[in-house]
């Protein structure tokens, strides 16, 4: 009984939100088509969604007395910024068309679908109290079987079981009828398609965030550990060898074994500098040190080249992306020293809207390969961070590298 009474009640509010649904669509449509071509016309438009997911809102909380709860709100979180980007935003997503669609089709349903379950429960409810009120409504004129049923004591007695009988069967039928118009509701005003592959899309940008934060902390740990461990020892074997050939030396300058130390200590100067630019190669301590325009200075000072720094000393920005923008401006330099015949080079840092931009141009004969190895890498290691790395390089220079990367990766 109690199913029965929300389907009921909810077929019979749809009577009344129908027309009311109808009239405020038609109303926003105007409204909306006559003022799009002034400056009102955003505001307009806006204020006309707004009204229009408030009317849905109510819908999806009608719903609830069939479905047992509210259906979920599909829409995205819209945008900062200015109007026309806010009207863009809003316009784009299908769930603000679907609520309209809603609102006008729920007037031939809600009435049809609404007058028949009203219909069926005051017949039948009639039928089973026909005795208490069928006598105040005499009508002579009415046809067989009507007149002798609703006319005569035994009539109206014979209602009653016809009444109880049917009882269930219209209590069915209200519901059919309800969870009829709640699924075509479900279907226009749930999260559809669209939601779920942008909440998709988020997630999978949240997970490879993480994912690229780890690889930084990763490449951080083994840069420290080759640095505090592996060469550490080296350099005090270094320093052990030293003492060595140096007591060598006293006892007897002509020993192989002086000759054997020395070797080791040249071998062992090697893999020490292979080591550091391993090191440097994972992650340069300076960038985590003492920033990205440090590490960028620093570069600039070990290039061939003369190099000119510009950017403000005090920016910080993520790890992953401090990590991205140092390489890519190291290959910039490496590809401007050794292939361009460049005479100097501009390095350049500078904050943006969205993130950082990076900057290294030289002023070499150009004609550089975007497809070439050491680019492409950097183009995979920009992408990993919804960067973009673009390459200006016409054949007689200049050479332009320009990597974007949002802070938000």
């Amino acid at each position: 009984m109690r199913r029965t009474g929300a389907a009921l009640g909810y077929l019979a509010a749809g009577v009344a939100a129908g027309p009311a649904g109808l009239l405020w669509s038609i109303a926003a449509v105007a409204a909306v088509a006559v003022l799009g071509v002034t400056q009102l016309g955003g505001p307009a438009f806006l204020g006309a969604a707004w009204v229009t997911r408030r009317l849905a809102w109510a819908e999806r909380h009608r719903a609830a007395w069939v479905l047992g709860r509210p259906i979920d709100p599909p829409y995205l979180p819209a945008p900062a910024g200015t109007l026309r980007r806010r009207v863009a935003a809003v316009g784009a997503q299908p769930a603000t068309w679907r609520d309209l669609a809603w609102l006008v089709l729920l007037f031939p349903l809600g009435i049809g679908l609404g007058v028949a379950g009203i219909v069926v429960t005051a017949v039948t409810v009639g039928m089973a109290t026909a005795p208490a009120w069928a006598w105040a409504v005499p009508n002579p004129r009415a046809p067989f079987p009507v007149k002798p049923l609703m006319t005569t004591g035994g009539g109206r007695l014979l209602l009653v079981p016809l009444g109880l009988a049917l009882l269930p069967l219209a209590a069915w039928l209200v519901r059919r009828l309800a969870r009829l118009e709640v699924s075509v509701a479900r279907a226009l005003l749930a999260p559809g398609e669209h939601r779920r592959l942008v909440e998709e899309t988020e997630r999978l940008a949240r997970t490879r965030a993480r994912v690229v934060d780890a690889q930084a902390a990763e490449l951080r740990r083994i840069e420290r550990d080759l640095h505090d461990g592996a060469q550490a020892r080296i350099v005090a074997a270094g320093m052990t060898l030293a003492l060595a050939a140096r007591k060598l030396r006293g006892v007897d300058s002509s020993s192989v074994a002086l000759s054997d130390v020395d070797t080791a200590r040249r071998q062992l100067d090697e893999a020490l500098a292979e080591l550091r630019r391993l090191v440097r190669g994972i992650h340069p301590p300076i960038l985590t040190d003492r920033g990205l325009h440090a590490a960028l200075a620093a570069l600039a000072g070990d290039s061939p080249l003369p190099v000119v720094v510009r950017g403000d000393p005090a920016l910080r920005f993520p790890a992953a992306v401090e990590s991205a923008a140092y390489f890519v401006a190291a290959e910039g330099l490496a590809n401007a020293a050794k292939h361009s015949d460049a005479g100097a080079c501009v390095l350049e840092l500078r904050r943006t809207a969205a993130g950082v931009c990076i900057i290294v141009e030289d002023d070499g004969r150009g004609g550089a390969d975007p497809a070439g190895a050491g680019l492409d890498g950097l183009r995979r290691r920009v992408e990993a961070l919804d960067g973009i790395l673009t390459v200006d390089s016409p054949p007689g220079g200049p050479t332009l590298l320009r990597a974007e990367l949002p802070c938000a990766s």
